[in-house]
């Protein structure tokens, strides 16, 4: 790994993210702007005053050569994400191109044994499922799973439902991923128990208030000549554990005869059973509110419960765990306290102070390293032609046509012979068929933008 544990990233994620190594990351877990049309921004009055975003999309957020980039890459996903203008609208489509551009990095450094999580919601979560299929693989989509932030409806419901719930999609690369069930694994809560539990479990012991469950012990089949057949409490049966673990468990108070001459049984709690397995609803780890001593005003902060449990469920200790939109630095508080190596990546000079404060709030004294992500390093995957499909929105500058990047070739304006010069300016992308014939000069496409 080329990168220091423990680095923050002050810059666009896509130039980190360009120069991050191939398959070396275990973990990715983003909490990208949703296209939500909202601008946050953190109170005055916290530790986060100063942090804020703006969570809507033009054409004219987007570098012009992200289209022609990510149409050269994976032609197949732009022509579906460019689809996305006819049913949604350009806000959409220039939103999923940054995300797309983005995602194909993420790909591209993930090891073959991770997993990544997009933490998003119904604003675009349809169209993300799309994107993510398109470059993991349909097969490789592991769950949606839903977060619902809050207990209780809010808002006004005169006209639709509460939205009180997030969406994370979870991929892998390949069939060979990290998978640790018990991390969805929690306590059974005593006030909410499902049928065939409460069955069990009926048993309340007097003194204690603990729920019994009182589980049978002996063999399925009885033999008299076998070794484990043998007297407990005046009754003779082939039993399950050798008479020595039977005395041992006596002896504790663990085995329990009803009345006398009934068969003795095993005592087992119900609070120490390994717990319930969740589906792929959460609703156990509610958002934070002002009350919370985590919570410092970052206006998008998630609960580190929550990021703790996603990377217990999918790394392990000394695992690397990436960021690429780690606002406050949640999830690399989480990783540090499950002994995983961490990155982040967030645009904010913000991030890297929060992160310091964070870590000292929570006791852990560790050196970080804040680097700024230096665009220039990475131009080299910026041509004209990326530039020009980007401006001219993937069509013919003649014809007017949408047509694929690969079909598409740079073409002088005015050319050479007739006085035009080789700059920019007077660049345009024609397909096949109009570069074939004499292309009347378009209208202007304005100064290319570097």
């Amino acid at each position: 790994m080329n990168v220091e544990n423990r680095t923050i990233f002050e810059g666009d994620n896509l130039y980190v993210l360009r120069g991050l190594d191939a398959d070396t990351i275990d973990l990715i877990y983003l909490d990208p702007p949703f296209n939500s049309n909202r601008t946050f921004e953190a109170s005055t009055e916290s530790e986060a005053a100063g942090a804020a975003f703006k969570d809507s999309w033009t054409p004219n957020d987007l570098e012009s050569a992200w289209h022609g980039e990510l149409a050269e890459k994976a032609p197949d996903l732009y022509h579906a994400i460019s689809t996305t203008e006819f049913t949604h609208g350009k806000s959409m489509k220039a939103y999923l191109i940054m995300m797309g551009i983005r995602m194909l990095e993420m790909y591209r450094i993930l090891k073959p044994t991770g997993t990544i999580y997009l933490h998003c919601d119904d604003n675009a979560s349809h169209y993300l499922k799309m994107m993510m299929d398109g470059i993991f693989g349909k097969d490789n989509f592991r769950n949606e799973i839903v977060w619902q932030r809050a207990v209780t409806s809010k808002g006004n419901l005169k006209k639709r439902l509460a939205r009180d719930s997030d969406l994370i999609l979870r991929y892998s690369k390949s069939n060979d991923f990290v998978w640790n069930p018990d991390a969805v694994t929690i306590p059974y809560d005593m006030k909410d128990l499902d049928e065939k539990t409460k069955r069990q479990y009926y048993y309340v012991e007097p003194g204690t208030g603990r729920l019994v469950s009182h589980t049978s012990i002996t063999a399925q089949i009885q033999d008299p000549d076998s070794h484990l057949t043998y007297e407990v409490m005046g009754v003779t049966r082939t039993w399950r554990w050798a008479e020595s673990r039977m005395l041992e468990e006596i002896e504790a108070g663990r085995v329990v005869q009803t009345r006398p001459g009934n068969v003795p049984r095993y005592k087992r709690y119900l609070d120490e059973q390994k717990g319930k397995t969740l589906n792929n609803i959460w609703v156990d780890i509610p958002n934070l509110t002002a009350r919370n001593k985590e919570r410092i005003g970052y206006p998008t902060q998630k609960p580190i419960a929550l990021l703790e449990r996603i990377i217990r469920a999918s790394s392990n200790p000394g695992d690397i765990v990436l960021d690429p939109f780690c606002g406050c630095a949640t999830t690399c508080i989480a990783a540090e306290r499950l002994q995983r190596h961490w990155i982040g990546i967030d645009l904010s000079p913000k991030s890297f102070r929060l992160t310091k404060l964070r870590l000292e709030q929570h006791g852990i004294i560790k050196n970080i390293i804040h680097r700024k992500g230096n665009p220039e390093l990475y131009d080299q995957e910026r041509t004209d032609k990326h530039i020009l499909f980007g401006l001219q929105e993937g069509r013919c500058n003649g014809c007017q046509t949408v047509s694929a990047f690969r079909n598409m070739a740079i073409d002088h304006i005015v050319v050479n012979s007739k006085g035009g010069v080789n700059t920019p300016d007077n660049l345009q992308l024609l397909c096949k068929a109009c570069k074939l014939v004499n292309v009347p000069k378009p209208k202007d496409l304005g100064l290319l933008k570097r």
